[in-house]
C-alpha cells in the first residue's frame, strides 16, 4: 500500500485558456434540489422524491433512466448503449436519518449527473450511470446491483468509478485527519481529492495522473494504491459502493474528499449546500470526465 501524490498544487483556479465542461451553477442546482433528509427507512417519502428527481434529471439530459431492483437504484444510459458497458459511474443518493446530506452524498450525485451531461455525444455510449440507494444501510443498493450482473457484463467492465463525498475542501493546515492504523502519511491540509484503488484497479491511477496533469492542474489529487488484499484489514477503505465490485474482482475506484476525516458536518444536520466548495467539485467532475474519455 502506498500513497501517490498526483499533483501537489493547491490553487483550485481553472487553468487559463482551458474551457470548463462542468458548470458550478449546475452542480449547485442539483445539490440544492436533493439535499433533504432522505434515508430509505426513516424518510421514505423524501427518498422516493429524490429517486424520481434523479431519474427525471437524467431523462431531461436525453438519457434513458429506470428504477431497478428491490432497493430502488436508478440506472441511466445513453440511447443505443451497449448493455455490456465498459464504464460504470456511481454514487449513492440516500442520506443518514435527519441529515440533508449535501456532501454525503448529494455532492457525488451532482458530479455523476454533471458528468453524464458533459460526456453526452462524446463517447461510444458504453457508460452506465447508477444512483445507488441504501448505501447507509450496509451498501444494500450496490450489493444488489453488483450481484445482479451477468458474467459477460462483469467481464466487459473496464472500470467502475464510485463518487463518495466530493464537495468539501479546506485549504487551512490542520483540517485533514487520517484513518487510524493506515501505514501512510498525509499532509494535514484538507484540499485534495482522494482516489482509492486496489490490486484490480491500481493500473487506472496512471490514467488519472495524466488527466490531472493536463486538464485539472489546479486540483491536488492523492491516490492510495492498495495491494495484496490489504484493504480487508482497514474497514474505512471498504465503506462505500466500490466495495461490492471489489468483492467480484471488478476494477473499481473510489473518488472522495475523505468524508469524516475532513468534513466536520459528516452525518449531521449541518451538512447543507452552503458548506460545499463548488469549484473543488467542478474540477473533480472535470477530471472524472477526462479520465473516462481516456478509458472508453
Amino acid at each position: 500500500m502506498y500513497l501517490a501524490n498526483l499533483k501537489p498544487r493547491r490553487d483550485r483556479g481553472w487553468e487559463p485558456g482551458v474551457p470548463s465542461l462542468v458548470s458550478q451553477d449546475y452542480l449547485r442546482h442539483i445539490v440544492e434540489s436533493i439535499a433533504i433528509p432522505r434515508h430509505y427507512l426513516a424518510e421514505p417519502e423524501n427518498n422516493a422524491k429524490v429517486r424520481d428527481w434523479i431519474a427525471d434529471e437524467f431523462r431531461s439530459l436525453g438519457l434513458e433512466a429506470q428504477v431497478v431492483g428491490e432497493t430502488e437504484n436508478v440506472a441511466a444510459w445513453y440511447p443505443g448503449a451497449n448493455p455490456a458497458f465498459k464504464i460504470l459511474i456511481g454514487a449513492h443518493f440516500d442520506s443518514v436519518p435527519n441529515s440533508p446530506g449535501a456532501d454525503d452524498n448529494a455532492s457525488a450525485v451532482a458530479g455523476m449527473i454533471a458528468a453524464a451531461k458533459a460526456l453526452k455525444d462524446r463517447t461510444d455510449a458504453s457508460i452506465l450511470f447508477v444512483a445507488f440507494n441504501r448505501e447507509e444501510d450496509g451498501l444494500l443498493g450496490s450489493r444488489e446491483f453488483a450481484q445482479s450482473l451477468a458474467p459477460a457484463q462483469i467481464a466487459a467492465i473496464e472500470c467502475v468509478h464510485i463518487l463518495e463525498m466530493i464537495g468539501f475542501a479546506d485549504n487551512r493546515p490542520g483540517t485533514q485527519a487520517m484513518p487510524q492504523g493506515l501505514p501512510i502519511k498525509l499532509d494535514d491540509t484538507g484540499d485534495f481529492l482522494g482516489v482509492i484503488a486496489n490490486r484490480h484497479s491500481n493500473r487506472h491511477i496512471a490514467t488519472i495522473s495524466a488527466a490531472a496533469k493536463e486538464k485539472t492542474p489546479g486540483l491536488p489529487v492523492k491516490a492510495l494504491k492498495v495491494f495484496l488484499g490489504v484493504e480487508k484489514l482497514f474497514p474505512p477503505l471498504l465503506r462505500s459502493d466500490h466495495s461490492p465490485f471489489w468483492a467480484l474482482n471488478v476494477p473499481a475506484l473510489m473518488w472522495t474528499d475523505t468524508s469524516e476525516f475532513r468534513n466536520p458536518h459528516y452525518h449531521r444536520h449541518s451538512d447543507v449546500p452552503e458548506t460545499l466548495d463548488y469549484a473543488f467539485m467542478a474540477q473533480t467532475c472535470e477530471l472524472l470526465v477526462e479520465t473516462v474519455l481516456r478509458q472508453v
